[in-house]
This record gives structure tokens, sequence and C-alpha cells, in this order.
């Protein structure tokens, strides 16, 4: 493809924008919090509005591809990414906030449906895999930074104590969203012919499925993965805010960095362990150690909860893709509808956020953010009833064939 390059560059930018712009959640809400003078049950609602969108898009945007192609699909998340970022900007308010989440939400959730099939058109299938980690290392990476440039502009000269001076990112990102929308119209990208593992799948699919109890426990999968994360995430700022004194655009928001960029070391290490390993044991090993983070997070002192919250995101790393992968090989057939099902899952960066905002209002946020511990212990128990029809290949398995892979 004489543009390959071009295009790569230009869907990377995508997943960077996406991971940037979702991230900014988490040390934003302490700042969110004073400003509007919320309750942690109505700071909750804000993770809560962007993540429902994910979980009420992600099969709908199946179909649109399937209908209007590619370039429609990519116009009309950045339309909905503007809209949503300019009515916070433009309408500084508690209620225009958690609403301009939601659409932004809606055209985040159209963005992740559409680039995948789209990257592995424009680099070619062979070549699919290695853009794929390509596009998880520039999402990590800007998860990781998203912070850090927050951090940088509210220490700012002038910032400190001034009410909404983050709506200025708004501005930044509704500018951005109009670049993507015009580059998307200029670069001559592929026709995208989806794969039957990519098709959203028919009704009669989607019944078949959901009549299983392991796709509807796989499913359950996902939510607690992405509720776990996502409460972490969104209130570990808060949380050391609370319960030690610490600044939440400071030493809060670099806690949030490191969560995200030991999460992306994290995805290297399991790659190499899943060469080594069965996924199933990398699952139980991983949850266990997560479960360990989180405890010293919570009952530690500064110290120990600066490191335990940020090494919880080195073990969570693993997490969505072996789950992803032992449901999808759980599965003989509809893995396209099943992976609909299995991407709705995300919808529990909504739910569990919010819930423990709820608990936090009347015991604490030490109490609300106890509650993570029983989505991963859910997830540890995955690694026991799994039971996949292909499992991943190790080094073991494939120097002795009669080991099953």
């Amino acid at each position: 493809m004489k543009h390959r390059p071009l295009i790569i560059s230009y869907i990377l930018l995508i997943w960077f924008a996406i991971s940037f712009i979702t991230n900014l959640i988490g040390p934003l809400m302490p700042i969110a919090i004073q400003d509007f003078k919320l309750s942690l049950t109505m700071a909750g609602f804000m993770p809560f509005s962007f993540f429902l969108a994910y979980g009420l898009i992600s099969i709908p945007g199946g179909l649109l591809i399937e209908l209007r192609g590619t370039r429609f699909t990519l116009f009309a998340a950045f339309a909905l990414n503007f809209i949503g970022a300019l009515a916070i900007a433009v309408m500084p308010g508690y209620v225009s906030v958690v609403a301009g989440l939601f659409v932004i939400g809606l055209g985040m959730a159209l963005l992740q449906v559409v680039i995948n099939p789209l990257m592995r058109t424009a680099g070619g299938e062979a070549h699919f895999a290695f853009f794929s980690v390509m596009a998880q290392l520039v999402f990590g990476l800007a998860s990781f930074l998203s912070p850090l440039a927050f951090r940088l502009y509210m220490q700012r000269p002038g910032m400190e104590g001034q009410p909404l001076s983050w709506l200025t990112f708004y501005w930044y990102f509704s500018a951005a969203f109009v670049l993507l929308a015009l580059l998307n119209y200029k670069l001559p990208l592929p026709a995208v012919e989806l794969k039957d593992d990519e098709r959203a799948g028919s009704r009669e699919a989607y019944r078949s499925l959901l009549r299983r109890r392991d796709v509807r426990l796989f499913f359950l999968a996902i939510v607690a993965y992405v509720g776990t994360e996502q409460s972490l995430a969104n209130w570990m700022s808060q949380f050391l805010h609370s319960y030690h004194g610490l600044s939440a655009t400071e030493q809060g928001t670099v806690a949030v960095s490191r969560f995200w960029g030991l999460m992306s070391l994290g995805c290297l290490v399991g790659l190499g362990l899943l060469k080594l390993l069965d996924s199933k044991l990398v699952l139980a090993m991983f949850s266990t150690l997560a479960i360990a983070c989180l405890a010293f997070a919570l009952l530690g002192s500064a110290a120990v909860a600066q490191f335990a919250f940020p090494a919880a995101g080195f073990f969570l790393s693993v997490m969505f893709s072996v789950i992803f992968s032992l449901g999808l090989n759980s599965v003989s057939q509809h893995h396209g509808a099943f992976s609909g099902i299995l991407c709705t899952g995300i919808l529990g960066g909504a739910v569990v956020p919010l819930l423990i905002g709820v608990v936090a209002d009347y015991w604490g946020l030490r109490v609300g953010l106890s509650l993570v511990f029983v989505p991963l212990l859910y997830i540890l128990s995955v690694a026991l009833w799994a039971r996949p029809l292909v499992r991943n290949q190790t080094v073991y398995s494939a120097k002795h064939p009669s080991v099953p892979s």
C-alpha cells in the first residue's frame, strides 16, 4: 500500500488521543470535587457517564461500520468527541461535564471499534500482530503522559486555587478532534472488509451465545476487570489526598501516571510469561498479586500507598487480554458477536467507580475502595473455572506436541 506509513501513523495518533483524553478523568476528579463542591457519589457519575457510553455503543458501532463504512464511522466518532469536549469547555458546570463525558465516551467507543480492522487492513494481516502491539505501547505512553501533562499545567504560576482552570484542556481536545476529522477527509484510507470475527453478528448469534453460562461469566469478568482498573485509576488520587494529605495535582497525578506506566510495562512482561506459562496460571498469579497490592495501598502508610497503587497497575496489565482470549477460545463460532458482548462489559468502568463513590459517602473512601476486592477475587476465579477449547501455545507445548495447545 502506497500510503501505508502515513495511514498507520494516523491510526497511532488516534490511539494516542483516545488514551490521553480517557485517562485525564482520574487526576481531574479530585479537582472537580473541589471546584463543583461534589459529594463522592456525584463525582462517581463522571466515569459512570463516560464508560456507560462505551457499553451502550460497542455493538451498534460494529453495525455502523458494516452499513456505512470506515470513513463515515470515523467522522461520526470525531463529531461526537468534538460536541462533548466543546460542551464541557463552553458550559462549565457539573451537569455539562457529566453529559459531555457521556458524548465523548460514545465517540471513543466508536473509534476503538473501527481502528482495529482499519489497522489490520492498512498494515496487512501478516503485520497486524506487530502493529497491534505498537498501538498498545502508544496507548500506554499516552496513559502515562496524560496525568503528567495535567500536573504540569496545574502547577503553572497563578493556577493554584484558580477554579475551572482545567477547562483549557477541553478547548485543546475540541481543536484536536477537528484536526483528526480533517485528516480523515484528506487521507486515502483503504476500504475495510470486516472478517467474520470482526462482524457484529446476527440477532440469533447473540441469543445463542447468551444462553451459555460461560459466555455470561466471561462478560462479568470483563465488567470486573474494567471496573477494577477504572476504580483504582479514578479514585487513588482522592484517596491519597483524603487519607495522607497528599496533593491531588502533584503526588496524586504522579501516582496515576505511574499506574498506567507500570501497566504498559506489565504488558511486556506478560507477553514473555505467556510464552512460558499457561494463561490461566498467569492470570491467577497476577490476580493474587494485585489483591496484595490493593491491601497494602488501602492499609499502608503514605509511602506504601504511593508505591502499591501504581504496582497494582502492573499486575492488572494482562487481565483484559487473557480474559478476552480465554473467552473467545471457549466457543467455536460467533466470535464477532461474542467480542461485541465482551466489549459491552466495558460498562464495568461505569458501575464500579460509581458504587465506590456511593459507599464512600457513608463509610469513607477506604471502605469504598475495599469493594474492589470483590471483582479481583472474581477475576481470580476465572483461572479456576475457564475451560478453553484451545490453550495458549507456550515454548514447552511447542516442543512437546502431545501437550494440548
